[in-house]
């Protein structure tokens, strides 16, 4: 692994980067390495790629400030703090940047003059829990989840009772009606599209500590069944690349586990990149959005690979 600031090489290819079926090998560059861009949060979550600005804006949530990592220069700086303890981000059909917030409670998005609108507090006149992460369909719908983690501590929230079901919601862009989709799972995390939208992904990091997978029609979700199991840690975000393979953040399960485990559509899994850390959330990049960026615990690290993140026309 490389440090932003070290000079001792990696042995390419890098051992950090597991082919675990034949099926990573066409995604695995021989000559790139896991690379920490920089270190010094609490809990870095949330990691979303601006390439009009090249950089990345991603949480530091116990210290409640959104981070930039500047892509030409390498530094990093704050967006924004205090952040209300922002965890996960995406960008809508606009470009605009979408966030959840614990200590608020809300959804809500940054207009280009830098103000925010809140776009979902509340549902059935009630607080939501703690939103967590948030993607945005091709139809341009917000959909999140709010598994309430952010009312469990003060350290990333502050405590509060749940006064709704822990769910997975859709705010639809033309009315702003926002429904409740699934209140099936225990604690609904990080979720993902598959590249056609016609799959949801949705991480349950509560008990059953798996990854689900939904069929999606007419803005709703069916078949419910589990895509793969977690266990003996956990999954947190999750990404789609243009093939349909899911990149799937993994913490929790020490050292030889922690990092991104990749996924095949069927569910195998085919390969593997190791960090230090456990990983919290992860996204794909740069000039050609064959970077990923990985947001792990203290750090926020790279990997250039062959694949693709998956991007809506």
């Amino acid at each position: 692994m490389k440090s932003q600031g070290m000079v001792t090489p990696v042995r390419y290819p890098d051992p950090a980067v597991k082919t675990l079926d034949p099926r990573f090998a066409p995604y695995k560059l021989g000559s790139a390495a896991v690379e920490r861009l920089w270190t010094g949060a609490r809990w870095a979550e949330g990691p979303v790629y601006f390439g009009d600005a090249r950089c990345v804006i991603f949480s530091d949530i116990p210290n409640n400030r959104m981070l930039c990592w500047h892509e030409d220069s390498g530094e990093t700086s704050v967006f924004r703090a205090p952040s209300n303890n922002a965890n996960g981000h995406t960008r809508d059909k606009q470009g605009r940047l979408v966030g959840c917030e614990h200590d608020t409670r809300r959804v809500v998005r940054t207009e280009w003059d830098g103000s925010i609108t809140i776009l979902a507090d509340a549902f059935g006149g009630k607080p939501l829990n703690a939103p967590n992460d948030v993607v945005v369909h091709s139809d341009g719908a917000i959909w999140f989840s709010d598994p309430g983690y952010g009312i469990l501590w003060e350290y990333e929230g502050h405590k509060a009772t749940p006064e709704i079901p822990n769910a997975v919601y859709r705010l639809d862009p033309a009315s702003g009606v926002l429904t409740r989709v699934s209140d099936a799972l225990d604690r609904p995390n990080g979720l993902c599209f598959s590249p056609d939208g016609a799959r949801l992904y949705v991480v349950d990091s509560g008990t059953p500590k798996n990854i689900v997978v939904y069929d999606v029609d007419d803005n709703k979700l069916f078949n419910q069944r589990v895509f793969v199991d977690m266990k003996p840690g956990s999954s947190d975000g999750i990404r789609c690349d243009v093939d349909g393979n899911l990149w799937a953040a993994a913490g929790w399960g020490g050292e030889g586990y922690d990092g991104v485990h990749i996924f095949a559509p069927d569910g195998v899994m085919i390969g593997q990149i190791l960090l230090p850390e456990p990983c919290a959330n992860l996204t794909f990049g740069g000039r050609k959005k064959n970077r990923l960026f990985m947001a792990a615990s203290q750090s926020l690290y790279s990997l250039y690979t062959d694949a693709k993140g998956a991007q809506w026309p």
